[in-house]
C-alpha cells in the first residue's frame, strides 16, 4: 500500500518510513499538515501525528474527515483520554502513543490491509431495514426516516455489523476483530468511543444493548 506518513520529527518519521519500507508497503514522508491535506487522494492509509508545526493534527484530521474515508492512524505523544477521545470522535480509526512501537505499527497496518481487502470485493446490492434506520451496503450510508446520518466509515462499519446480526449477540472480541483486523492487538477504548458517537447519532435509546460481559446487540424489528 502507499502510506502517508505525516510527522514534523525527523528521526521519528525515519524510523517509521523504514518501518514502513520493511513490510513492503511505499511510504512518503511530509511535515506539515497543510501539505497533507493537498496530498491525502494519493495514499491508501494515513499516519498523521498530531504535534505539527503548522496547524494542529486534530484539525487536519478534522479536514480529511470531510473530504475521504481512507484508513488514518494517529499518532501522538499525548497519552491524555481527552486527546484521545477527541481523534477517535473526529473520525481517526485507531491511534498509537509515542513511543511508537514499530512492530505494533506494522501489525495495524496489515489489519488495515485485510479490512480493505475485505471491503474490496464485489458490492453486495443490499439495504437492512431495522425500525426507522436503513443501512446501504452497497453504497455505505445509512438514514434515520429518510434522513441521511452522518458517520464516519468506522461507524458505519460498526453499525452494520450489528445490524447484519440484529437480534443476536456481537461480542466485544468479534467487533474488534472485524472492524480492526484484530481482537487483541486493536485498542478497546476505540471501540467505546465509536460505539458512543454512532449512539449519539442514532438518538435511539435501547436499539443497541449493551450486554453485560459479552458484547452488544441490536434489538430492533426488521422493515
Amino acid at each position: 500500500m502507499d502510506v502517508l506518513i505525516v510527522e514534523d520529527d525527523d528521526a521519528m518519521a525515519g524510523a517509521l518510513t523504514a518501518a514502513v519500507e520493511s513490510a513492503g508497503h511505499h511510504p512518503q514522508r511530509l511535515a506539515r499538515g497543510a501539505d497533507a491535506l493537498l496530498s491525502h487522494r494519493n495514499f491508501q492509509v494515513i499516519l498523521l501525528d498530531l504535534g505539527l508545526p503548522d496547524m494542529d493534527g486534530l484539525e487536519v484530521l478534522r479536514k480529511l474527515r470531510q473530504v475521504t474515508d481512507v484508513p488514518i492512524l494517529i499518532l501522538t505523544a499525548r497519552d491524555d483520554e481527552r486527546s484521545v477521545v477527541l481523534g477517535l470522535r473526529s473520525g481517526a480509526d485507531d491511534y498509537l502513543v509515542k513511543p511508537v512501537k514499530l512492530v505494533e505499527l506494522l501489525a495495524r497496518i496489515e489489519a488495515v490491509t485485510r479490512r480493505a481487502a475485505r471491503g474490496g470485493g464485489t458490492p453486495q446490492e443490499h439495504v437492512i431495514v431495522l425500525d426507522d434506520v436503513a443501512i446501504d451496503l452497497n453504497r455505505r450510508t445509512a438514514s434515520k426516516a429518510g434522513s441521511p446520518l452522518a458517520l464516519t466509515a468506522t461507524e458505519f462499519e460498526l453499525l452494520a455489523l450489528l445490524a447484519r446480526h440484529a437480534g443476536s449477540v456481537v461480542t466485544r472480541e468479534q467487533i474488534l476483530d472485524a472492524l480492526w483486523g484484530d481482537a487483541f492487538l486493536a485498542s478497546s477504548r476505540s471501540l467505546d468511543v465509536h460505539l458512543t458517537g454512532l449512539r449519539a447519532k442514532l438518538q435511539k435509546p435501547g436499539f443497541i444493548i449493551n450486554v453485560r460481559g459479552l458484547g452488544y446487540r441490536v434489538e430492533a424489528a426488521s422493515g
